[in-house]
């Protein structure tokens, strides 16, 4: 058999577009049979999409391949065959891609209005995977300059407090463009956010052959409706830019509430001068954290939404 290494560029139900990683060749390819189940231990990078609910012994999984991932294909038949999947190293869901080396996260600056508890759920949901983050605010160009200015201030504590890249653009006009286009060399970026920010309208900004369908904000609504209907990789600037499709509802996936604190690095930072090392930040007395935020140091409405995603890890537990 001819096996080859290939890059998943295209997925549309179960068929596929890979890149031969050798000579950048595309094909079209189907998954053998033999993908839908797999037996994997604990050790297995596949296991990170499913987190505590697998046992420490032998399972048997799904493992079907996905845009990102690294695949051996065989071209000793009349078809293209992806045969395996090789590890992952990171597996995200909604978006559902793989191998991902960094994520724009595209937020609107008005329609939608900018969503902090929405910011924040995303920032949990991302550094579960460890990946890099640049933050993307859209639609500057519809926002009065005075609300942009009260924007950009409350955006300033995630920019020094995270060490977040933030970057101000108006996709119609490619204003702010000019240091985003460097960022993309050698790396698989996703395009993620809510649905409406604008996603496509920037994809179509930095590559305007894609052409790709946008579709306005609905004023009774005040959301958008999906333009993006499959996953797929964009060649752009020597790396790949992956468009998704959009969504409104995003979920944690953390079993126990007890992990929330792990994934506010600007909460750890202070978490050390709390009374209790297993402070979680919630009821515990001599709690840094709820210093912080009575100082003014902590943004109030950040830590709101950390109390708001314990109680709905706490309830989903508790449900199951």
């Amino acid at each position: 058999m001819d096996f080859k290494k290939c890059l998943v560029k295209k997925q549309i139900s179960n068929q596929y577009v890979v890149i031969d990683l050798e000579n950048n060749t595309e094909y079209d390819a189907i998954a053998s049979g033999k993908l839908r189940y797999v037996r994997i231990d604990e050790k297995s990078s596949f296991n990170e999409a499913y987190g505590r609910r697998l046992k420490k012994d032998l399972q048997t999984i799904k493992i079907s391949p996905k845009v990102g991932d690294r695949v051996m294909v065989n071209f000793s038949m009349d078809k293209v065959i992806i045969e395996e999947v090789t590890p992952r190293i990171n597996d995200l869901v909604r978006p559902d891609v793989a191998n991902v080396d960094q994520v724009l996260l595209v937020f609107s600056a008005i329609r939608p209005d900018f969503s902090f508890h929405l910011l924040d759920k995303f920032l949990v949901i991302l550094n579960e995977q460890n990946l890099n983050i640049t933050l993307v605010v859209s639609k500057i160009d519809l926002i009065e300059d005075n609300d942009l200015l009260k924007l950009k201030e409350n955006l300033n504590y995630y920019k020094e407090n995270l060490g977040m890249e933030i970057h101000y653009v108006n996709s119609k006009q490619k204003i702010g463009f000019d240091t985003l286009e460097d960022i993309f060399k050698d790396k698989i970026t996703v395009l993620a956010g809510q649905t409406g920010v604008g996603k496509s309208t920037l994809l179509n900004a930095l590559i305007p052959e894609l052409n790709l369908k946008t579709q306005e904000i609905s004023d009774a609504l005040g959301r958008g409706k999906h333009t993006t209907r499959h996953s797929q990789l964009y060649d752009f600037n020597l790396g790949y830019i992956c468009d998704t499709p959009g969504f409104s509802k995003i979920e944690i996936s953390l079993t126990e509430k007890e992990d929330l604190k792990l994934y506010y690095k600007d909460f750890m930072d202070h978490a050390i001068n709390c009374k209790f090392s297993s402070c979680n930040h919630v009821n515990e007395p001599s709690c840094e954290i709820k210093h912080q935020v009575e100082m003014g140091n902590i943004p109030k409405e950040r830590y709101d939404n950390y109390l708001l995603f314990y109680e709905e890890i706490e309830k989903k537990k508790n449900k199951f």
